[in-house]
């Protein structure tokens, strides 16, 4: 489950007040209190729940047990009783609690809710009754046969606390798809679908319980009333994060989810925040990252509506984050299909983006321009892309895609950074089959700049997918060009087997030590 990172001691601050009964509990039945080291990194949580954010703490709560049911198994297996029973105190102190809570804020409670509360609270202090007489037993023998009945004992508590925070889950999200269902009112339909986005942003075990609940299909049927189009932002950012998993995307192939956002994203009449967020359910349902996009059938039948709406999006983009919601779309579906490229050519969708990429105001992260390049490789297979790139000065940007440096340290800027220089050094490559584009890379120096990103690992970021397109670029320049390249060089970098001036490379750095 996700939980926000924050600092422990800010953390316990923040609890300090509120943790007394928890506390109070586990001193009454755990005497003496441990004195082990391990001690200070117990996990305490407020008893009370949150009236803001209800589902949090539960989510919290949950975690903690989880985490606490882990280090129980951790010190059972050292024969650590002492921890074991205060532990096993602990954890029975936190079921109760968060029973407790979820009844105090939950709307409603089913037989079977009630039916695995009772278990798991019965199966609890079972749990703690048995560590108890493992503590007072000091005979090895009798202990050692204990400890797999209490081991079985753990993995039940386990089971039936795993049981009933899916049940708890599922009925949360039964609710709040009963209250879109039913509801006519804007606010009350608002509140439902802020509280589908909180869940999905728990995980992707949260947005399969939510597609399996008909969670898709509520939020497309929002998405074609037009008395909703003030939530169409919010409900097609919701419908992105529940679309990362396969039933969420098998739900919006059923519901013709792909010719609803299309007819979305053709709608002029739409807000450009509209069209960005369903820019952004299109991103998320044709990455190439995932690996069951082969079932969208009818993107096909949509594929040039789209590509022209994203195509547009991105040439009136006022901000920078439409601008990369629209070409990170625009990206992959370069690499869902290959006619999508033939599509960008006919809309001239190469000037456009050059033209943004010189408007600092609008590609303005390495995340951007990652996107651009990303498109412009991918249609550099086309021999017609060629003359579109050296109209529109694109040789002289691939150039300057090759210092793309991270000014921030931050490691996903970094790996963005990296993806722009190996993606501009690949789209080289390809394009430097016309001696033309070849010539101008040449005439900008680009040789030189690929050599020292070859023997520089810190140029490059000591990534290696960058240096093999460095030298796979390298290569082709070379023979449109030879005598850019000093002798060395080519003995080095150009000559030898692609495999050995890898190799060569990437132990640079050691051969000077």
């Amino acid at each position: 489950m996700h939980l926000i990172q924050v600092d422990s001691v800010q953390r316990w601050m923040e609890d300090l007040k509120l943790m007394t009964d928890c506390e109070c509990m586990c001193i009454l039945q755990s005497k003496p209190i441990s004195l082990e080291k391990d001690e200070q990194n117990e996990l305490i949580l407020s008893s009370q729940y949150s009236t803001c954010d209800n589902l949090q703490l539960l989510l919290k709560r949950a975690w903690i047990i989880s985490t606490e049911l882990t280090r129980i198994a951790q010190k059972l297996e050292k024969n650590r009783w002492q921890r074991v029973h205060s532990m096993t105190v602990r954890v029975n102190c936190h079921v109760h609690s968060m029973i407790n809570e979820y009844n105090t804020f939950s709307r409603s409670s089913s037989e079977e809710m009630h039916q695995l509360e009772k278990l798991l609270i019965d199966k609890c202090s079972e749990f703690t009754a048995f560590t108890e007489r493992c503590l007072q037993t000091e005979d090895e023998e009798i202990l050692k046969s204990m400890k797999s009945c209490v081991n079985e004992t753990l993995t039940t508590v386990a089971q039936y606390f795993g049981q009933l925070i899916e049940l708890v889950l599922t009925q949360e999200a039964q609710s709040l798809l009963r209250q879109i269902e039913l509801s006519g009112s804007l606010y009350s339909t608002e509140s439902a679908v802020s509280g589908l986005f909180s869940l999905a942003q728990e995980g992707a075990h949260l947005c399969r319980i939510i597609a399996r609940e008909g969670g898709v299909v509520a939020l497309f049927k929002i998405c074609r009333q037009d008395c909703f189009r003030c939530l169409y932002p919010q409900t097609l950012r919701t419908l992105a994060s529940i679309c990362c998993v396969e039933e969420g995307m098998h739900q919006l192939e059923k519901v013709d989810g792909i010719l609803c956002l299309a007819d979305i994203l053709t709608d002029t009449s739409h807000s450009e925040a509209t069209h960005a967020e369903a820019a952004a359910v299109i991103a998320q349902i044709t990455s190439p990252h995932l690996t069951f996009t082969q079932h969208l059938s009818s993107f096909l039948e949509n594929m040039e509506e789209i590509v022209t709406a994203l195509v547009k999006l991105c040439q009136e983009a006022s901000s920078g984050e439409v601008f990369l919601l629209a070409s990170a779309a625009l990206a992959n579906i370069t690499f869902f299909d290959t006619m999508a490229c033939e599509i960008l050519l006919q809309l001239n969708a190469t000037k456009i983006l050059l033209a943004a990429c010189s408007d600092k105001g609008i590609v303005d992260t390495p995340y951007s321009r990652d996107q651009v390049v990303t498109i412009l490789a991918n249609m550099s297979v086309l021999d017609q892309c060629a003359s579109e790139i050296i109209q529109g000065n694109g040789v002289q940007l691939l150039m300057e895609m090759l210092f793309e440096k991270s000014s921030s340290g931050n490691a996903a800027e970094a790996a963005a950074c990296e993806r722009v220089q190996q993606k501009s050094a690949v789209t080289l490559a390809r394009l430097s089959r016309d001696p033309e584009v070849a010539e101008a890379a040449v005439k900008l120096s680009c040789i030189p700049r690929l050599i020292k990103l070859c023997r520089s690992p810190t140029e490059r970021n000591n990534s290696d997918s960058v240096l093999v397109a460095c030298l796979a670029a390298l290569r082709r320049l070379a023979v449109m060009s030879p005598d850019g390249l000093e002798d060395s060089d080519f003995q080095q970098l150009v000559k030898p087997r692609l495999v050995d001036s890898f190799l060569l490379c990437t132990n640079m750095e050691e051969s000077f030590v």
